[in-house]
């Protein structure tokens, strides 16, 4: 399960590889507007093939489209609504030259912004509110990080020390205010060590810390209960390839009481959460690699859907949000 910035172990591979609608359900819509790219209000099915830098994305409202657009030898993808017309825009961002490059669905134009060194980490979410996604990287260094955000409200930097060099980063709107707070997943010394996550809420200020999971569970955000909350959620793999994969979700609607899910398979899948049904809700998705399926459990009544879309090889986009 080698998602992009994933334990450490997968850093290199997954790099070397890809480098690659109501204000209570803030947090769902803001990461659902990433992946939907008809603006139908559900994530489309999309894939990147490194083979031929290629996006290809199954629209749910209908038709496909098939763009290339950025390069796997130095991209990472970073889709998001950047011009604010609610659809999901084709972005990258190269390490080799800090440079942000997107297609924007409103007009298709062409954009390219600098912002960013060589060895950050892109994590662009709507951190001002204003209902653009904005580009942000995260850079560690002597030991701390810290986030870069241009707001797209004013085109003024942010920056802020939050987290140690060691964390992983786990961005999400966990207060409902309609802003992207600054999060982290701290790991322990061991594997199995409890992962702590520290949550710097942007509507008080304050700090939260939520003990949940290991240490090398992979953070899985979404709003899996509806409440315009991101849960605090992750992904565990299982002792070996054919082991199925845990999920473990703390729900925010709910007092931070615990839904548990066996859903994909260690070996082969790639986790794709997003809301593929419409319904204000993230699914537990994954895509697998072996037969470049989608497979989602609705969260609308609990129901698997399938759908073949991509080919091995192949990196969903929704993974990007995986860390």
């Amino acid at each position: 399960m080698n998602n992009i910035l994933t334990k450490s172990g997968k850093i290199s591979v997954v790099f070397a590889c890809f480098l690659l609608l109501v204000v209570s359900a803030s947090a769902q819509l803001s990461l659902r507007k990433a992946l939907d790219f008809d603006g139908d209000n559900k994530a489309d099915y999309s894939v990147f093939r490194p083979a031929n830098n290629i996006w290809y994305i199954n629209r749910s409202g209908g038709g496909s489209t098939f763009q290339q657009f950025g390069s796997s030898n130095t991209d990472y993808q970073t889709p998001g609504d950047f011009d604010g017309d609610g659809k999901g825009d084709i972005s990258v961002w190269r390490d080799t030259d800090g440079v942000w490059y997107r297609l924007n669905s409103s007009n298709n134009a062409f954009s390219a912004v600098q912002f960013g060194i060589t060895g950050d980490e892109p994590v662009a979410r709507d951190y001002d509110g204003d209902g653009k996604t904005d580009q942000a990287v995260v850079r560690r260094s002597n030991g701390a990080m810290t986030w870069y955000v241009l707001r797209s409200t004013n085109g003024q930097l942010q920056a802020a020390q939050f987290g140690l060099a060691t964390d992983y980063t786990a961005p999400g709107d966990y207060d409902g205010d309609l802003k992207f707070d600054y999060a982290v997943q701290r790991p322990g010394t061991n594997p199995t060590d409890q992962a702590i996550f520290y949550i710097l809420q942007t509507q008080t200020n304050t700090l939260a810390s939520i003990a949940w999971g290991f240490s090398n569970d992979l953070v899985v955000p979404g709003d899996y209960d509806g409440d315009g909350k991101t849960d605090v959620a992750v992904v565990r793999e299982g002792a070996n390839s054919s082991a199925g994969l845990s999920w473990f979700i703390r729900q925010s609607g709910s007092n931070g009481s615990l839904r548990a899910a066996s859903f994909g398979v260690t070996g082969t899948d790639l986790s794709a959460q997003n809301d593929y049904d419409g319904d204000g809700k993230t699914d537990i998705a994954v895509w697998r690699d072996t037969n470049g399926f989608f497979y989602v459990l609705r969260s609308t009544d609990s129901g698997l859907t399938s759908a073949q879309w991509g080919a091995p090889n192949d990196f969903p986009i929704a993974s990007y949000d995986t860390h």
